[in-house]
């Protein structure tokens, strides 16, 4: 394994880990703080703000990206416009799916060369691999916040996980 490679388990590795627990933190949310209105933002609100900026940033251009229906590119008005109204829990388990795969897609087909092109996201310019672990952080972030809601709510959070669930290697389909 050439160290690119290496580098590119390890960031998958830890931004892998980080979308499990969100996952984690979605599941373990009971029903009456999913919407619960005199949180702001609500679980779900935060847990979908989350899911959204994964994708954008994992977007190759980000003045063509379209988030997958029902979303919308509202979550890039400054007005802080929200949705219209809130997303199920099954809706946002398929968008996080849905960000898993694009992730380990974007990791695994990264190049070296493609790792250093600079990207810009609105005023900012980064490396498509200081991207990466920015958006890691950022999935990270939001997801400690969801735990800690929980940890006040219900006084139960999921547990630390360590390490991706999933490797970085998508196996090869087999020919039916």
């Amino acid at each position: 394994m050439s160290s690119f490679e290496a580098v590119k388990e390890t960031v998958w590795d830890q931004f892998g880990a980080a979308i499990d627990m969100l996952e984690n933190a979605i599941a373990a949310c009971p029903d009456d703080l999913w919407n619960d209105q005199t949180r702001n933002p609500q679980f779900w609100y935060l847990a979908f703000h989350t899911l959204w900026w994964l994708d954008y940033y994992l977007a190759d251009d980000p003045g063509t990206f379209r988030p997958p229906a029902p979303y919308t590119l509202d979550e890039l008005d400054p007005a802080d416009v929200r949705p219209a109204r809130p997303y199920t829990k099954d809706e946002l388990r398929t968008y996080l799916a849905h960000d898993r795969e694009k992730c380990r897609t974007v990791i695994a087909t990264l190049t070296e060369e493609h790792a250093m092109r600079l990207h810009k996201f609105g005023k900012r310019q980064h490396s498509v691999l200081n991207l990466l672990l920015y958006n890691a952080r950022h999935v990270q972030h939001h997801a400690a916040q969801l735990n800690l809601i929980l940890r006040q709510v219900v006084d139960a959070a999921p547990r630390w996980v360590s390490h991706a669930g999933t490797p970085l290697a998508v196996p090869a389909k087999e020919n039916a």
